[in-house]
């Protein structure tokens, strides 16, 4: 009713202010009818042609446009929430307009794939193409890739492999390392705080770190016990005792772990922790009263362990929000401003602990 009288009013007044008002509202009905808004309408819109649109856009060299023109093109794309289809921009420059997104070669749940879905969303609505890539242990599909399909850009939870990352320097392109972002508040330290400050508020002073048995996930091992490490050093903990599990020798590592005097586990991954208890049951000890269990990465089953395992759990599309922050700002896009730090990671407490 609003909109009705304010419309009233206007077609009393000067024909001239009339005829503005309607035009624009024919645009914007036409504009949503037809969805994202093309080229053409910011051309329309800024009254200049669909070539100098793309120049400026472009940022196209050679070409004479004055700032006012190239105003209002900027102008008219931000009223209109126009979009470049940067991987047809690519394409014309020979480019493949491929963003190229690792998942590592780690046993750490669902988090990198369900991170990088949330990216590969929300750069296709940016004109953007995301391709998923497994890491093998060679590293030679992540090359083949890169070779081959040319991307714009790389980008992965975590460190890449030696041959992968020299491929990135040969290829000279730009690789965002997601977990090394200021907006993510160095997540090895944090999340190994959590851990420990939550086993000594239990009353553990004791503590040890479990890798797995299998030496292909030993990286991520290597990424979480240096948080564990630090925190346990700043709360004047004894040296975190480290153990490698496999389903096999379960038994016999966590005999000794307690033997010596270790009273809690923080593993590498919720799948560790569950061969830690594991371990427990065979060696006829009891959790938590005789060593306390704690997880990371919140895996589905992780409420059905015996106990139920305490375990951290991360703010997923936090963490892909934050990386699609710096990949924006990498190509140079207008909203690709840093994102806010922000908490990722939140301690789910059960009785394992």
């Amino acid at each position: 009713m609003g909109t009705i009288g304010r419309d009233r009013r206007l077609l009393t007044r000067e024909p001239r202010k009339v005829s503005q008002h309607m035009r624009r509202l024919r645009r914007e009905v036409e504009l949503s009818v037809k969805g994202r808004p093309t080229k053409a309408d910011v051309a329309r819109r800024a009254n200049v042609s669909t070539a100098t649109v793309s120049y400026v856009l472009n940022n196209s060299v050679g070409r004479t446009i004055s700032a006012q023109t190239r105003a209002a093109v900027h102008s008219a794309a931000a009223e209109l929430g126009y979009r470049p289809n940067l991987a047809a921009r690519n394409l014309a420059r020979g480019k493949s307009g491929v963003i190229l997104y690792i998942v590592p070669r780690l046993a750490g749940g669902e988090m990198p794939m369900q991170v990088g879905t949330h990216m590969t969303t929300e750069l296709a609505r940016r004109g953007i193409m995301q391709v998923q890539l497994f890491e093998t242990e060679q590293d030679d599909a992540v090359v083949d890739a890169i070779n081959h399909l040319q991307p714009i850009a790389v980008t992965s939870l975590f460190p890449l492999g030696r041959k992968a990352s020299g491929a990135v320097a040969d290829a000279a392109i730009p690789h965002i390392c997601v977990h090394t972002l200021p907006g993510l508040q160095d997540p090895q330290y944090s999340v190994g705080q959590m851990r420990v400050d939550h086993l000594v508020s239990r009353g553990h002073r004791n503590v040890a770190f479990a890798y797995s048995g299998d030496r292909r996930w030993r990286a991520l091992g290597d990424y979480w016990i240096d948080g564990v490490r630090r925190a346990a050093h700043q709360r004047g903990l004894p040296e975190v005792a480290v153990k490698a599990l496999t389903p096999d020798d379960s038994a016999k590592a966590v005999g000794e772990l307690h033997a010596a005097g270790v009273t809690a586990v923080c593993a590498q991954s919720d799948e560790v922790a569950f061969v830690v208890l594991n371990g427990v049951r065979r060696a006829g000890l009891r959790c938590p009263d005789d060593l306390a269990v704690i997880g990371v990465d919140a895996t589905a089953l992780s409420p059905f362990s015996v106990p139920a395992l305490t375990t951290v759990v991360f703010d997923r599309e936090a963490i892909a929000e934050v990386a699609l922050s710096a990949v924006l700002t990498e190509l140079g896009l207008p909203d690709g401003s840093p994102a806010d730090p922000r908490d990722i990671a939140t301690l789910v407490i059960r009785e394992s602990t």
